[in-house]
């Protein structure tokens, strides 16, 4: 594997300088809560098995809203917390894994639904680690002077894309959406580290297309729709391998403790690999922020789910200079993290 990124660390950044700093968050969650006995109710699977081996007790669940939906619904409620004017936005970027289209994206259906006239607005599909390399995008572009104000929306209609018969996947995804406003601030972001790992892509795939045209000598049989697969036993070693590896490397790049991180979000995939991920940095679990327990793994979702709900519960507060770490890994294989100062 070829060496981590070292470029966008504190000690690149001059001391007082501008920062992409989170001004505030905001989520939608679908009112829809689907326990494990419900599940059971027509999988070979119970409760215990499923919170056992996951520390998944729930998950909300779709009953029709789309990703841009959820989108548009988070968005709209981070602006009318802030008063934001939805023209003083730049630049709009959503991470999902499960569009409504490959084109149109649903990040120009927030634009249109909200009114960012001048927004420019993309999506971004990196896993589980979309919100991690959102932010990193979104900091490049205000530390560049580009835009004072954007919108990072991580948003996953998973549900969509699970074979339900499937007990080894479809109980372990949830719905939901999570919006953060970025924006220029006095903290933020003091260092970060992206990686990737393509050799392992393939252990966790969904949605596959085929060449299917006139001109294919050999076209595949028509199949039904490419449901999502995993490999968990890959997944897992990554996580406590890699994913170990890039904070060890970030906090050595970033010059500070690890005892100077208050907060650990880690991506919420499994319990064991959170649990297990704190056991390996020698750091106490009560240090890491879990929501796993009520909204299952809602891939790029977790991370800003989990500050938000930090947030409301007065554990943690923006502008307080506390330091966190927001920790992302997924398919791809991707992974990333980044030191932030609230």
């Amino acid at each position: 594997m070829a060496d981590q990124n070292q470029a966008g660390c504190a000690r690149d950044r001059k001391p007082g300088g501008i920062k992409a700093g989170i001004a505030a968050l905001a989520s939608y969650i679908p009112p829809l809560r689907v326990t494990n006995d419900m599940l059971a109710e027509f999988l070979d699977t119970s409760d215990e098995w499923i919170s056992t081996r996951t520390g998944i007790k729930a998950r909300h669940i779709s009953e029709g809203e789309n990703t841009s939906e959820m989108c548009v619904k988070g968005a709209k409620k981070l602006i009318s917390q802030t008063g934001l004017d939805p023209n003083s936005i730049g630049l709009i970027i959503v991470t999902t894994s499960s569009p409504d289209y490959l084109f149109p994206n649903c990040a120009c259906a927030v634009q249109a639904a909200i009114g960012a006239e001048n927004a420019m607005a993309f999506d971004l599909h990196a896993g589980c680690t979309g919100f991690v390399y959102s932010m990193s995008v979104a900091d490049k572009y205000i530390r560049a002077g580009a835009f004072e104000n954007v919108l990072v929306i991580a948003a996953e209609a998973l549900s969509k894309i699970m074979d339900w018969n499937d007990r080894s996947t479809c109980v372990l995804f949830g719905d939901g959406c999570a919006a953060a406003l970025v924006t220029a601030r006095e903290t933020g972001v003091l260092c970060e580290i992206m990686g990737s790992d393509g050799n392992a892509g393939k252990a966790l795939t969904g949605g596959y297309i085929p060449v299917i045209n006139p001109f294919v000598k050999d076209p595949p049989p028509p199949t039904g729709f490419d449901y999502t697969k995993m490999d968990g036993r890959v997944v897992m070693d990554f996580a406590l391998n890699t994913v170990k590896k890039n904070i060890d490397d970030l906090i050595r790049k970033s010059g500070i403790n690890m005892e100077d991180v208050k907060w650990w979000l880690i991506h919420q995939a499994n319990k064991r690999i959170v649990d297990a991920l704190a056991k390996k940095l020698e750091l106490p679990l009560e240090r890491f922020c879990t929501n796993i327990h009520e909204y299952g793994n809602v891939s790029s979702v977790c991370i800003p789910l989990m500050l938000e709900e930090m947030i409301e519960k007065g554990i943690i507060s923006l502008g307080s200079g506390e330091k966190v770490v927001l920790c992302g890994f997924g398919g791809g294989l991707t992974y990333g993290s980044i030191l932030m100062e609230l």
